[in-house]
């Protein structure tokens, strides 16, 4: 019976990170992270298969290394922090992949009031005790999504062809959850 209760996990957010690429001028990416998430994760038992995960990050926490930019990422072009306060996802599908730790995980990504199914490649590290008695598990996640589906449309055209901003968007995340008491 010990396999039914309800676990409750947390994201230990100095070992994990929420990150982003996207090509700009068309030859190279820029790289952002966001620095403010948590979520919701509760499994049975130690069964990540049967995880039911709320997350969200806040968007006015984005860095890029370049204050224009980031100021440019905070407004209406963009996520709109001011009318926007949270992107959130809520998964609700799992596939294993294979027998090495390879998932996939299906859930609604709501990003300036639009919500839309996404699919996100994860790897599952395993689940061992930290020093202090913590248990942790942790996640590498990984994903594209093209961003003028959630409205963030503005780009600029350049002069030999092409545009300033790639619509695609690559997701890469460090996942480190400590088991709550």
């Amino acid at each position: 019976m010990k396999d039914l209760v309800k676990t409750k996990w947390g994201i230990d957010p100095t070992h994990s990170e929420i990150a982003f690429k996207v090509k700009h001028l068309m030859i190279t990416n820029v790289k952002g992270v966001f620095k403010e998430f948590d979520a919701s994760i509760y499994t049975t038992g130690e069964d990540f298969m049967t995880s039911e995960i709320d997350f969200w990050m806040n968007p006015a926490s984005i860095e890029t290394g370049v204050a224009d930019r980031d100021a440019h990422l905070k407004s209406a072009d963009f996520f709109d922090v001011e009318n926007h306060k949270q992107i959130h996802f809520l998964g609700n599908t799992y596939e294993k992949v294979d027998n090495d730790g390879s998932y996939t995980l299906w859930g609604d990504l709501t990003i300036k009031g639009i919500t839309r199914q996404v699919k996100l490649d994860v790897e599952f590290g395993g689940v061992m005790k930290d020093p202090w008695g913590n248990e942790k598990a942790g996640f590498t996640i990984n994903g594209k999504i093209n961003r003028k589906d959630w409205g963030l449309n503005w780009n600029a055209a350049l002069e030999s062809g092409g545009v300033l901003i790639s619509e695609d968007v690559r997701i890469s995340c460090e996942i480190q959850l400590v088991k709550q008491s």
